[in-house]
């Protein structure tokens, strides 16, 4: 298959799998349907899939990071997210790109939030393709930020790279739900 063809491929099957759409159409006339039906997601010893170990990362570690985030301390979103580039960060308060700018960010968000009494993160669409993976959903939360108490919902969405085997976050983009 060209690769042009297997890009679309990829990209019909990740579309497929968002819309919970059990077809899945071939790109080209010309693949074969044995090569459309091969698993999408690699199956580990202890019979859970990559899907499996990322959503319970997702409840468990990244939860646990933005949690922490919210009531000032910064040290476990700043474990989660790559060293590598391409990083970055569409914010509900301010855009930044590559390391440096990401620090600085959880820097000043460490220093303005603290007191959290409530956060819950309603995933919405996750998938995980290969070494990538991302999330979507709503965060809510009430903490005091920069004292003054503050409850909100953000509308999330992350995308997440394997690095030596563990999740990394490459990409957030966040902003606030007003409805």
């Amino acid at each position: 298959m060209c690769g042009r063809a297997s890009s679309r491929l990829r990209l019909h099957l990740l579309i497929a799998r968002l819309g919970q759409i059990r077809t899945v159409l071939p790109c080209c006339e010309q693949a074969p349907l044995s090569r459309l039906c091969k698993p999408l997601h690699r199956e580990h010893a202890e019979g859970m899939s990559d899907r499996d170990d990322f959503l319970a990362w997702v409840r468990t570690a990244l939860y646990e990071a933005e949690l922490a985030l919210h009531n000032g301390d910064a040290a476990p979103r700043r474990a989660l997210w790559s060293r590598n580039e391409p990083v970055s960060i569409l914010g509900a308060l301010r855009n930044v790109y590559g390391q440096h700018e990401v620090d600085e960010a959880f820097t000043f968000l460490e220093r303005s939030f603290s007191d959290c009494t409530s956060y819950k993160f309603e995933l919405q669409a996750y998938d995980v393709v290969g070494d990538m993976a991302y999330t979507a959903g709503l965060e809510h939360t009430s903490a005091s930020m920069d004292g003054q108490p503050r409850s909100y919902t953000l509308r999330a969405t992350q995308v997440y790279r394997r690095e030596g085997g563990e999740w990394k976050v490459t990409h957030r983009h966040a902003d606030t739900v007003t409805e």
